[in-house]
């Protein structure tokens, strides 16, 4: 793991080279002409891209069947001529393995590759992503094919780099060989059968076992210690086969290339954190509202779940990209137009492509690539628009992508070693998310169970951050365990650990340490609630931080509608509300900041405060809204790094540093013009105007601009 610390501070990767990189995925073979795809074509294509600025493409990845018609018959050489013509272009590639969609030859074949999501039910055909990847004949032709495509190409000197596979950790398989693994994992895991009864809880409804083969099947199980250990075998599988490809890869790649995947988040069977240590640097696919989700004077409603909402949830996005190696990050994927199945059609209004773009820089992307360089004409994903729409004639899409292009290359090594600069980290713990997606404690209106409770919770501290004018660092529970507790106070002066209910009793102990040692620990919901087995402890709730936080519970309550709080040492606006989830707590030695306007629950803080030892523990148990998020935010932060440039809801202004100083990012998120003043002399990156300390700028609708912070009469 490579946390960033004050000695490696501006440091980089070099998985990461220099600038940033600009492109697409592009798949000349999903041309409709591609059977009499002729060179001028091809030409192109690779010319509009250079018009384009694109400085890399993505190419290879999703098709098994082109490279492999049929079984051991290969076609290596269809590619070449795209290498070839992206190089003479400077045009840089990565070159992707097929394995996550398998031709139709293998599962015929072999149709015992097929994934179960039930024991027993193989995954249909005609999808993709169906197969058992732990099956040893996948394996076999998956390794096959790997090492046949990357002998061919890994001296061709446009390849700078590998994707394996493709968004992994897409399904939980039920079949019999993983069972058999995840029973020899628990064996070794556990020890011994009485340890598991123990450490389980297996007395409860009768479920001791006395041998390993007695433990039942996981698809009808309703005990959450076994589902938690099978996510988290789950996760094994996936990082291991990862590894397995990129182990192979390496065996024909250069000094020079890297291996990454692209991270699909929140996929059921993938702990990102643990994944991105087998690989040379993390990938990852945004994907994002446009249109008025973008607007974040907005408050708007929760889109599909594999799709953030509003400029707080790219943000998110953007941050759990840099945490998941605690370093600059590529992404392999995002929204070029519209985005979406046959029924969802929103491009992006113009602006926002320039401006997301230029935010997941901001937050510490390293390379952008849109999904896709040509919308397809047939396919599942027909109106995932490209760069190009179906027409395949550049247009308002592909020139303000140009746009970004030529700001990313003006930019040019401006930002090498950049760290995107963090007010508050906040504490991801996968374990927690998964169990919650099966066990979780919160329920919706109508009393069934929200999957979503964990993201729920944290996003909305996230929000929080944004909305109070600061930023955020997602800092994975494993990355807690690596740091010393003085590290952790030099780096992060808050630290929020909302839901952070599967934890050790030695990572709780250092969140308390964190505190006594001068920093200012924020506890939400659930946190420190369960154990590292997702029991409930036992222990008067929250357990080793109580005391710390002057305060106890015994009850809590599901929220079934918004419950309105009101101020306490917090001046909280109006619309100020509780959601979700309400902690019933008692304080002992602490200051309430708000309290639910409720005729029984008005006894009980929505949040609380106070000094231990040379920090702070502050309490927030509740599920807050932006109103409520921001107003306690703005109170329990510091003085955000990036403070001073205006009051705007809706400006945002991220920042970072490099070897070279400062860089801010200011972006107008609305369709009106914002007005900003400018609190520290800077130079516009792109454009090269100086503007003084206090000068006022205007920012039009959906636009950003990037700045470089200089001493008083000097130069850039």
């Amino acid at each position: 793991m490579s946390t960033q610390s004050s000695a490696s501070q501006n440091s980089q990767n070099p998985a990461l080279g220099s600038g940033i990189r600009f492109g697409a995925a592009y798949y000349p073979e999903y041309r409709p002409e591609y059977g009499d795809l002729d060179a001028s074509t091809l030409e192109r294509d690779l010319d509009l891209m250079v018009e384009t600025n694109f400085s890399v493409i993505r190419v290879g990845e999703s098709v098994w069947t082109t490279w492999e018609p049929r079984d051991g018959e290969f076609n290596l050489d269809w590619l070449q001529p795209t290498l070839d013509g992206a190089h003479e272009r400077g045009i840089q590639v990565i070159l992707g393995t097929p394995t996550y969609a398998i031709p139709p030859w293998l599962w015929t074949k072999h149709p015992e590759v097929a994934g179960e999501p039930r024991t027993g039910q193989p995954m249909g055909w005609g999808m993709r992503q169906e197969v058992d990847f732990t099956h040893p004949a996948f394996l076999e032709h998956a390794e096959r094919v790997i090492r046949r495509i990357v002998e061919r190409y890994a001296d061709h000197p446009a390849v700078i780099g590998y994707q394996v596979d493709n968004e992994p950790g897409a399904m939980l398989f039920h079949n019999e060989g993983t069972f058999a693994g995840f029973l020899e994992w628990l064996e070794q895991t556990y020890g011994d059968v009485e340890t598991l009864n123990r450490e389980w809880g297996l007395v409860y409804w009768s479920h001791r076992i006395n041998e390993w083969r007695e433990l039942w099947r996981p698809d009808n199980n309703f005990q959450p210690q076994y589902g938690l250990a099978w996510r988290r075998y789950q996760n094994l599988c996936t990082t291991k086969f990862i590894g397995w490809q990129a182990d192979i890869v390496r065996e024909y790649a250069r000094d020079d290339q890297f291996v990454t995947t692209c991270i699909s988040l929140d996929r059921p069977a993938m702990h990102e954190q643990q994944l991105a240590e087998r690989l040379d640097v993390s990938a990852m696919n945004p994907y994002f509202g446009v249109q008025d989700h973008l607007d974040l004077t907005q408050d708007l409603s929760r889109l599909d779940s594999w799709v953030r909402t509003g400029v707080t949830g790219l943000l998110e996005l953007a941050d759990r990209g840099y945490g998941i190696r605690q370093e600059r990050f590529l992404v392999t994927e995002t929204n070029a137009a519209s985005i979406g199945w046959w029924w969802v059609h929103q491009p992006p209004y113009p602006g926002q492509l320039v401006q997301s773009g230029l935010a997941l820089v901001a937050r510490g992307a390293a390379m952008v690539e849109y999904w896709h360089w040509h919308t397809l004409h047939f396919g599942t994903e027909t109106y995932w628009g490209g760069v190009l729409p179906h027409s395949q004639q550049p247009g308002r899409v592909q020139a303000e992508i140009a746009e970004l292009g030529s700001i990313l290359a003006g930019l040019g090594d401006r930002l090498d070693g950049y760290v995107p600069d963090a007010d508050v980290a906040i504490l991801w713990s996968t374990d927690t998310k998964q169990s919650f997606e099966d066990f979780g404690p919160l329920c919706n209106a109508d009393g069934s169970p929200r999957r979503t409770g964990y993201t729920d919770i944290v996003n909305a501290h996230h929000a929080a951050v944004v909305h109070a004018g600061g930023q955020a660092r997602i800092l994975h529970a494993e990355q807690l365990d690596q740091m010393s507790v003085e590290e952790l106070v030099a780096q992060f002066p808050v630290l929020v650990a909302a839901a952070f209910y599967v934890a050790r009793t030695d990572q709780l102990q250092k969140l308390r340490d964190y505190a006594a040692a001068g920093g200012h620990l924020v506890i939400g919901p659930r946190t420190g609630y369960g154990d590292d087995e997702t029991r409930a402890r036992l222990g008067v709730a929250p357990d080793v931080l109580a005391e710390a936080a002057g305060l106890h519970y015994e009850e809590f309550t599901s929220l079934m509608e918004p419950l309105p709080v009101v101020s306490g040492a917090v001046e909280v606006p109006e619309d100020a509300e509780a959601t979700w989830w309400a902690d019933l707590v008692v304080v002992d030695d602490a200051e309430v900041l708000a309290s639910y306007l409720h005729h029984h629950f008005g006894q009980y803080p929505a949040a609380t405060s106070r000094a231990f030892e040379q920090g702070r523990v502050s309490y927030i148990g509740t599920v807050p809204n932006r109103g409520l998020g921001r107003s306690l935010m703005r109170h329990l932060m510091d003085e955000p790094i990036a403070s001073g440039w205006c009051e705007d809801a809706a400006v945002t202004v991220m920042s970072g540093t490099t070897s070279r100083g400062r860089v801010y990012f200011v972006h107008n998120w609305s369709p009106r013009v914002a007005s900003v003043s400018v609190p520290v002399a800077v130079t516009d990156l792109v454009g090269g105007e100086e503007l003084g300390s206090g000068s006022v700028l205007d920012l039009p609708a959906w636009s950003v601009r990037v700045f470089a912070e200089r001493a008083v009469g000097s130069g850039t």
